[in-house]
Parts: structure tokens; C-alpha cells; sequence
């Protein structure tokens, strides 16, 4: 009978025990992060965290979790529990954590090239014996943007695609002389004139064949 009345009075105790998380290394209390994240421009990422803390946690430890940029006392750009979002950022921020644990992560989609600096999170919980307390990671995370490698080929217009296929079928062509010009007449001067296809008139110039009933080659003479 003794040890049954003995055991209603040791659970709370031992719940609360098991809502404190101490920290493996050195600190008392800390919040983990990556060093570096990358991603492209355009697409989302999600930076990782976790806390730990060597207090007992009060009843109601109204714990929250807030984010800063740039540098560690930098400007906030979210906080949980006020559900507050920097201009910057409307409409590109949430954070997955589930109350109670002790790790999550914040997800920042639609990146820009302005996003590429430091991101600190910052917890703040209420113990039972020591008041509220807050900390903050040290290092933060750095995220680098990269710039995607989004392009698409453009088809070439339908009539400069037919005028290079034109050019490319008359080979030679642009160098045979008119029989009927001598060019080795004294003082003479002949130089051929190209006119481009109707089809295309910005297409680059070429020598059309003569045979193209909608070419012709104009001949000036020029004297010297």
C-alpha cells in the first residue's frame, strides 16, 4: 500500500524531468543550425534547428521561436507567437515545429537574390525556477543563391530559317561572273549587288542564285 500511494507523487516529478533537454556539449543551453544552406533562385529551402536548455520547464512554458537576418542582432523576420513577417518576406515564410519537441525548420520559397545572408533562430521559453529565458544560435546559417539555368532555345522565324537555307544551296554561286561582262575591260569596275528575298527583308544579305524567280542580281559600273 505504501509504495501505490508513493507512486501518484513521483510521476509529476518525473515528467518534469523528462521536459528538460540538456545539451551534449559544453553550453548550457543552445540552438543548433547549419553553417551553410545553397539553393537557386526561384526555388524553397529549409533551414534546420534545434535547441537544447538545462531547465525544467514551467507548466505552461509558452515557448516561441523567432527568426533574424543579416547578422546576430540583426532585424527580426518572424516570430511565432505574434505571427509576424517582414515585409521582405510577405506571403515566403513558415515554420514547421510541433510544440513540445525540440527541433524544426524554417522554409523560405520563392528566393531572391536579396535573400543571401545570415539567419539566426532565436527560442524563448518560460522555465519553473528561473523565469523566461531566450537564446540564440551564434553562428546562424548562411545561405548562398544561385542563379538558375532557365533558358529556352528560340526557334528561328519561319522565312530567315527558308533565306539561310537558300544561301547555303547556292554555294559558290556568288562568285561566277556574267559572261557577257568582261571584267578585264580597262578602267571598268564590276561589282555585284545582292537583293534579299521578299520572304525575309531582315534577313542577313547573300547571293541568291539567278535561276529564283524572285531574285535578281543588279550589276552597276563603276568608273575609276
Amino acid at each position: 500500500m505504501g509504495l501505490l500511494l508513493l507512486l501518484p507523487l513521483l510521476l509529476p516529478a518525473a515528467l518534469q524531468a523528462d521536459s528538460s533537454a540538456k545539451c551534449n556539449s559544453k553550453h548550457w543551453h543552445e540552438v543548433n543550425q547549419p553553417e551553410y544552406l545553397s539553393a537557386s533562385e526561384g526555388d524553397s529551402i529549409h533551414i534546420p534547428f534545434s535547441f537544447c536548455y538545462p531547465w525544467e520547464l514551467a507548466r505552461n512554458p509558452n515557448v516561441n521561436i523567432i527568426w533574424r537576418w543579416k547578422h546576430f542582432h540583426g532585424e527580426f523576420i518572424y516570430n511565432m507567437n505574434t505571427h509576424f513577417i517582414h515585409k521582405d518576406f510577405e506571403n515566403r515564410l513558415s515554420l514547421s515545429w510541433t510544440r513540445g519537441s525540440r527541433n524544426g525548420s524554417l522554409q523560405i520559397s520563392k528566393l531572391r537574390r536579396e535573400d543571401e545572408y545570415w539567419y539566426f533562430c532565436r527560442v524563448e521559453l518560460t522555465t519553473q525556477r528561473h523565469g523566461r529565458q531566450m537564446w540564440q544560435s551564434i553562428n546562424g546559417t548562411k545561405l548562398t543563391i544561385t542563379r538558375g539555368l532557365r533558358t529556352k532555345a528560340r526557334a528561328p522565324a519561319r522565312g530567315s530559317f527558308q533565306n539561310t537555307e537558300k544561301c547555303e544551296n547556292t554555294g559558290n554561286k556568288e562568285q561566277q561572273r556574267d559572261p557577257k561582262l568582261d571584267p578585264k575591260d580597262d578602267g571598268i569596275h564590276y561589282a555585284s549587288l545582292a537583293l534579299s528575298s521578299l520572304i525575309s527583308p531582315s534577313a542577313p544579305p547573300c547571293y541568291p542564285s539567278h535561276d529564283s524567280p524572285q531574285e535578281e542580281t543588279l550589276y552597276s559600273i563603276l568608273k575609276t
